[in-house]
C-alpha cells in the first residue's frame, strides 16, 4: 500500500550508522550501546525489587542477559528499538530504550530504570533529556511518549524533571504482577523546551 504522507524518519536511516554514543550536555552521564561484558550488572539490575516490581520482562540468568544484549543490537539494526546503557564515572547506573519505533509517524516510546545506588541523584533525568534530545534533535523523531504506572511516583518525577509533559491516564491500561495499573502518559515533541 502507497503511504500518503512522507515518512518522518526514512527507513534505513538509523540502521546505516552505529548506534551513536549520547553524551550529557553537562558531560556528567554518558549513554553507550550495551556491552556483552555489561551481562551480569543487566541480570543484577533485575534482582533489584524496585525494578523487578515495575518491568515486566526480567532477566534472570547470565545467558538471558547476554541474550537480551545482543537482541538490542539486534533491535537497532532493524530499526525496531534501541536500549543504552547509562554510565557514570565508568559504571553502568542504568538503562534508557527508545522502544516501538514508529518511522512513519516519528514517534517512540521511552523506558528506563536505574541502579538503587544512582537513584535521587540526577542520573535518571540527565540520561532520559540526553535521549530525548537526540531522538528529537538529531533523529529526526517528532514525538516521544512514556507511560508509567500512577503508583510510581519516582518515574512521575523523572519525567517531568526531563520536560515530558503530563498529558493523561489510560484506565486499567497495563498488567503488572499486582493486576491492572492506571497508566500516566507524558509526552515531548519537536520544539518543546
Amino acid at each position: 500500500m502507497t503511504l500518503a504522507i512522507a515518512p518522518a524518519i526514512q527507513a534505513g536511516t538509523l540502521s546505516v550508522t552505529a548506534q551513536p554514543v549520547l553524551p550529557s550536555r553537562d558531560g556528567d552521564v554518558l549513554l553507550r550501546p550495551w556491552e556483552a561484558e555489561d551481562a551480569p550488572v543487566l541480570q543484577r539490575a533485575y534482582e533489584d525489587p524496585s525494578i523487578r516490581r515495575w518491568h515486566t520482562h526480567h532477566v534472570t540468568s547470565p545467558a538471558e542477559a547476554r541474550d537480551w544484549i545482543a537482541a538490542a543490537r539486534r533491535s537497532w539494526e532493524q530499526e525496531q528499538a534501541a536500549q543504552w546503557a547509562v554510565m557514570r564515572g565508568g559504571d553502568v547506573l542504568g538503562r534508557m530504550d527508545l522502544r516501538w519505533l514508529d518511522l512513519v509517524h516519528g514517534l517512540a516510546e521511552c523506558a528506563y530504570w536505574v541502579l538503587p545506588r544512582a537513584r535521587g541523584t540526577g542520573v535518571a533525568p540527565r540520561a532520559l533529556a540526553t535521549l530525548a534530545a537526540w531522538a528529537l534533535d538529531e533523529a529526526g523523531f517528532h514525538r516521544l511518549e512514556l507511560a508509567h504506572s500512577v503508583a510510581n511516583e519516582a518515574s512521575c518525577r523523572v519525567a517531568a524533571k526531563s520536560g515530558f509533559a503530563w498529558e493523561s491516564t489510560r484506565r486499567s491500561a497495563h498488567l503488572q504482577s499486582d493486576g491492572w495499573h492506571d497508566m500516566h502518559v507524558h509526552a515531548r515533541v519537536q520544539g518543546d523546551a
